[in-house]
């Protein structure tokens, strides 16, 4: 009879702790509302950083031999770092050849082709007229906490949104906070963190809206998270204490 006792209040006692008022979570862009005018859509100039790997073509109006653009482009199929590409490395620099080495690092696109196209033509023009285009080779983003799917999330181009990001993560699970979306940036070796509100009408004026490349976003987990965690291993540890009271009950019925 006292095993019996014991036995329901511990069963109650897990159904009380697995019991629990569960908070709303609020939906993507829930506060935005509709408008009749368009906003211009903003798109940063992403700046290089260490660790970026490029695609760099020139190409020159020369049409003499002895005067290619080919000498100052990378052979087919040559490696830098494992891939295909100029890598920048750990002093911000790529080595270019027969121009050495550039700066590369805190530089937009636009800025390192006219540097290389400054090198080009001064002091002594090596090609008439070149044209300069860069590629990112390795853009991506990471993925953690209460998404479906973490890690690196790569992409082919050159722009991505912090919904776009979440939605090639497979979402944001029941449990998972969109009003405080944690964004931690490296910018010209500083590292920042910052916070948007995906259900926020101010979503699309964030800073953090669109990413950069290496950026890492974490989902953190609401306080229902938390609490299911702990009631979980609560429910464990109940469970053990209630196998171990029915073992001590089975060999004290055995020897009594």
């Amino acid at each position: 009879m006292k095993f019996t006792r014991i036995l329901l209040l511990a069963v109650t006692a897990i159904y009380c702790v697995s019991c629990s008022t569960q908070k709303r979570v609020p939906y993507y862009l829930e506060n935005v509302v509709d408008t009749s005018g368009k906003e211009e859509v903003k798109v940063p100039e992403l700046r290089f950083q260490k660790n970026d790997l490029l695609s760099i073509q020139v190409y020159s109006k020369s049409t003499l031999p002895e005067v290619s653009d080919a000498i100052y482009n990378l052979p087919s199929g040559s490696a830098t770092g494992g891939a295909t590409g100029f890598l920048i490395d750990a002093f911000g620099n790529i080595e270019y050849p027969r121009l050495g080495a550039i700066h590369a690092e805190g530089l937009t696109k636009q800025e390192l082709a006219s540097e290389i196209k400054k090198r080009l033509t001064q002091p002594v023009e090596l090609l008439k007229d070149p044209t300069v285009i860069i590629r990112f080779l390795n853009f991506r983003v990471t993925m953690l906490g209460e998404v479906a799917r973490i890690g690196s999330v790569t992409v082919p181009g050159e722009r991505l949104t912090i919904l776009e990001a979440i939605g090639v993560a497979g979402g944001i699970t029941d449990y998972g906070k969109k009003n405080t979306v944690k964004v931690i940036r490296e910018t010209n070796g500083k590292r920042e963190i910052g916070y948007i509100d995906l259900s926020s009408k101010d979503l699309f004026n964030s800073p953090y809206y669109n990413l950069v490349q290496n950026d890492v976003i974490l989902v953190e987990p609401t306080k229902q998270r938390a609490k299911q965690a702990e009631q979980s291993l609560v429910a464990q540890r109940i469970t053990f204490a209630l196998s171990l009271i029915t073992s001590a009950a089975f060999i004290y019925n055995i020897f009594k």
